[in-house]
């Protein structure tokens, strides 16, 4: 079980690395002055890179996560791990917010700005903060 526990916490951490530095390339994508296509055309390649990467890591984190949980029943019946499971339903909606949020970028689309990717790129910091205190401190 500890290695499923080791390999879960590395997938998991290299998951939120992506969620943390993917936005940051949506605020210099909405920085784009017009007509800076290779600047943009080099951004979108960053981020459909990143988001795929990104994706690879995601999937290892939650099987293992489901594992710990079903297979060895980690926090069954807590109210801690309840909580904890709605950070992670969170984390699953932003991952697929940046990928809706990317496919805009493509198609020329988004009319979000910098300032707005800016405050968004802030929510798995708190997702990952609410999600080590549940585990760790187990408040209920």
């Amino acid at each position: 079980m500890l290695w499923v526990k080791a390999f879960h916490i590395v997938f998991v951490a290299s998951w939120f690395a992506g969620l943390f530095y993917l936005p940051r390339i949506f605020v210099n994508l909405a920085m784009v002055p017009d007509g800076s296509t290779a600047e943009r055309e080099r951004l979108l390649l960053m981020a459909r890179k990143l988001l795929r990467f990104t994706t690879l890591l995601a999937v290892p984190a939650l099987v293992l996560g489901l594992w710990l949980w079903l297979g060895y029943g980690i926090g069954r019946g807590s109210g801690w791990m309840h909580a904890k499971l709605a950070v992670v339903l969170l984390t699953v909606g932003y991952h697929y917010a940046c990928a809706v949020l990317l496919g805009k970028f493509t198609a020329g689309a988004s009319r979000r700005s910098h300032q707005w990717f800016r405050w968004f790129n802030e929510m798995p910091v708190l997702f990952l903060l609410a999600a080590v205190i549940l585990v760790v401190v187990k408040p209920f």
